[in-house]
């Protein structure tokens, strides 16, 4: 394992960068005030899922497959972007009346889990951050596997924490929406606007 030092540092930097405005800060944020701080919560963990999805396949090396082929990186890239397209253009077709439908609790968080999951795992900045940011913190001389995995894991561990906090702030503001049509109407706008930017965001991204 890194010595005290270096994992000292790395658990300032791995915080820093926890609080630092991103998309996945934003993914949450927006799905806290579309279906309040349980949907939130639950997209919380979807995205902390996917997240582990690139730490172990960083850890496996499979990562450096996006870090060192264009065309890898580009289609999972596009993926990722088209599928925040369809969540924000599926988001601005829904009628008015159907914002009054009242769905399960519990159906409401399994979508905003999965779609969680797919948003983060089909991040390919994630899986080239992993790649470029945890090898500086790892002991060469031990278990490189063992090292990259914990320290991936405190990395989002870190990360959800945040997106935790976003989703309980901000999740009371969809109880006040549901008070007013308009303003229900207004969080439809809203979410699905910022779903499609944060997808065009993901598509024009450069890979370095």
């Amino acid at each position: 394992m890194p010595d005290m030092t270096t994992f000292g540092i790395f658990l300032t930097a791995a915080f820093i960068l926890s609080i630092t405005p991103g998309p996945g800060i934003f993914y949450v944020l927006t799905r806290s005030i579309k279906g309040g701080r349980r949907e939130g919560i639950a997209s919380t963990w979807g995205t902390a899922v996917g997240g582990l999805f690139h730490v172990v396949a960083a850890a496996l090396g499979l990562s450096a497959i996006l870090a060192t082929s264009a065309v890898a990186f580009g289609v999972i890239k596009y993926a990722g972007a088209a599928y925040l397209l369809y969540l924000g253009c599926h988001t601005l077709w829904q009628n008015d009346a159907a914002l009054n439908v009242d769905v399960s609790l519990t159906s409401q968080s399994n979508h905003a889990f999965r779609h969680g999951i797919i948003t983060e795992a089909l991040n390919p900045k994630t899986a080239i951050f992993f790649l470029a940011f945890i090898p500086q913190f790892i002991n060469p001389n031990g278990l490189v596997f063992l090292q990259f995995f914990l320290l991936g894991c405190i990395s989002v561990f870190l990360n959800s924490t945040a997106d935790l906090i976003v989703a309980h702030c901000a999740g009371p503001i969809h109880n006040h929406l549901k008070e007013s049509i308009k303003l229900r109407r207004g969080q439809r706008l809203f979410s699905g606007w910022s779903l499609i930017a944060l997808g065009a965001y993901v598509a024009m991204v450069d890979e370095t």
